[in-house]
């Protein structure tokens, strides 16, 4: 099928894997090999500090790995963000995505706290949100050697990792907290169903696609598990049926992406359930719009760092 694709982004179609993506397998392979041969360089203009700690997991669980970013002079108190990275729950890493972080940490002004969560299908659900949850818990518990605002603490994720963003968030507000300001769902992986219009015409775009995401979903609910009356709203959020008293929202979503239509579908939600909620749909461009060297890839990042800003009041 053909697309209209934005012209900014048309110079490096052919260079995006374009699937199958018929398995697990493949699709990790691809996507691993997507992700090292495209991995963003950062350079910050100001000294950002990074250690690695080992925090306490979920009972029963292992401990999880963070990485935190701060900028090496402050002055009081800073902002504090939980970063999760994408990857459709089976691939990805806090070392693939640390410019992304050191940039946040570097041009937003706030300590980032990146999660590496448990993977698919090695973990299914609920291993990865529980890793990301026990890392948000750890981070408010210790917000005073972190040198965070309690009240200033945010969330964000990009695709899966959107969707256990939006999933944390629930499970704070159920859980009693910890309390959160703001959270920030890049183009996220909300719902199991695969039933939107989006999801079941884009089964051929690049990078991402419908197909991509069966697989993943596959993979982190347990095979023939999605679209089943079994999944609650933490596994997937869209099925989650009450969306009232969450922090504010900022939700990306791309024209030419499977997403599109749970993503807008979830901030429609949000808003009508009076919680303040900002979307920003991004015409002609594929999942995550995140082509680093295209002017609309910079406009999609520009506006992820302007959002944190006002979400965190940094």
């Amino acid at each position: 099928m053909t697309y209209a694709y934005h012209p900014e982004i048309t110079p490096w179609l052919e260079m995006l894997p374009s699937g199958p993506f018929a398995d697990f397998h493949e699709l990790r392979a691809v996507g691993e090999a997507a992700v090292r041969a495209g991995l963003p360089t950062y350079e910050p203009d100001i000294p950002i500090s990074t250690r690695d700690i080992t925090v306490p997991g979920p009972d029963g669980a292992p401990d999880v790995m963070v990485r935190v970013y701060a900028p090496a002079e402050r002055d009081g108190l800073l902002p504090g963000l939980l970063f999760i990275h994408g990857g459709g729950f089976i691939m990805g890493s806090v070392e693939q995505f640390d410019a992304t972080a050191t940039r946040i940490a570097a041009e937003v002004g706030t300590v980032v706290i990146s999660v590496e969560y448990r993977l698919a299908p090695e973990h299914p659900f609920p291993a990865g949100l529980e890793d990301c949850y026990a890392a948000l818990a750890w981070t408010a518990k210790s917000a005073s050697e972190l040198g965070i605002d309690p009240d200033r603490l945010g969330i964000a994720g990009e695709s899966a990792g959107g969707g256990l963003a939006a999933a944390v968030t629930l499970l704070a507000r159920d859980r009693g907290g910890p309390a959160l300001c703001f959270q920030y769902l890049g183009v996220p992986q909300l719902d199991d169903r695969l039933q939107t219009p989006s999801m079941r015409a884009y089964d051929d775009v690049p990078l991402w696609n419908s197909r991509a995401t069966q697989v993943s979903w596959n993979c982190y609910l347990g095979k023939g598990r999605p679209g089943t009356t079994d999944v609650s709203g933490y596994a997937a959020p869209a099925r989650a049926e009450d969306l009232s008293e969450l922090p504010p929202a900022f939700i990306s979503a791309c024209q030419y992406d499977a997403l599109r239509d749970e993503d807008i579908e979830y901030a429609q939600r949000l808003a009508h359930a009076d919680v303040p909620t900002e979307l920003v749909l991004y015409p002609g461009v594929l999942h995550g719009g995140l082509i680093p060297e295209s002017a609309v890839g910079k406009r999609v990042l520009a506006d992820m760092l302007a959002a944190l800003r006002r979400g965190l009041g940094a």
